[in-house]
């Protein structure tokens, strides 16, 4: 899911943050200043969602932050819901650390979060990802997610992928080669393929050009994180060290 919502959110975000039946509908993730976990920590975790009480932990140490276990337990609960499954906790830790990064630059840059409405919109396109609306709600209920938690998960993720389309779209220019290009070497074999009829490319090329755009943005965003979690000091905790001394 890293990067997720960055692809997921370009229907939500009109102008774009690593969950796959998400993304590949789109052809391809308050004050945040204090704590840069506290959107997360603020809200009920998958454990609390069932009723059950439990004592939460340090999943990592970034700078002078923390991740907890019910973030990292969250956020590998809703990859379930939306993905089938979850990813390691390293590479669940490691996602909830970008997402660090990038709280932390929009909250010095005070990016206004995202209307009610927008939550709504985003919450509808990922309840029709699944047959029913009674099959979402079944597996939210067999995951331990409340209706809340989903929309509090699809608020901050919205919010960031807003931020990173906002800081790197304007140097994300797609030129006519690369919309040609991408047009004779990806979507018309793609169609092909299947024996579907490839439109001529000036009925797509605005289409094109938003893919090759959300593409570069990605791509850019990427980079930046990882030269960015390189010169941040991340630590890793292990699963079973804290309760090792009790």
């Amino acid at each position: 899911m890293r990067l997720l919502f960055i692809i997921l959110l370009v229907a939500c975000a009109p102008g774009v943050f690593g969950s796959s039946a998400f993304a590949q509908s789109q052809s391809v993730t308050g004050s945040l200043a204090s704590s840069a976990g506290s959107a997360s920590r603020s809200g009920t975790s998958a454990g609390d969602a069932t009723g059950e009480q439990a004592v939460d932990g340090i999943a990592a140490r970034i700078e002078d932050d923390i991740i907890t276990d019910s973030e990292v337990r969250e956020l590998g609960t809703f990859q379930g819901l939306v993905d089938g499954k979850s990813k390691p906790r390293d590479e669940v830790i490691k996602e909830l650390a970008d997402q660090w990064i990038v709280r932390g630059e929009a909250a010095a840059a005070a990016f206004p979060e995202p209307s009610k409405e927008d939550v709504d919109h985003a919450y509808n396109e990922l309840v029709k990802q699944f047959s029913s609306p009674q099959e979402f709600h079944d597996k939210c209920a067999a995951l331990g997610l409340t209706n809340a938690a989903v929309r509090r998960i699809l608020k901050q993720q919205l919010f960031l992928s807003r931020f990173v389309d906002y800081r790197f779209r304007p140097a994300a220019q797609v030129d006519q080669a690369q919309i040609q290009a991408y047009y004779h070497n990806e979507f018309a074999p793609q169609l092909e393929a299947k024996h579907q009829a490839v439109p001529p490319i000036e009925e797509v090329e605005d289409t094109i050009r938003e893919v090759l755009t959300v593409r570069a943005i990605s791509e850019r965003a990427a980079k930046w994180l990882d030269e960015t979690r390189e010169h941040l000091k991340i630590d890793i905790e292990s699963p079973h060290s804290q309760g090792a001394g009790s």
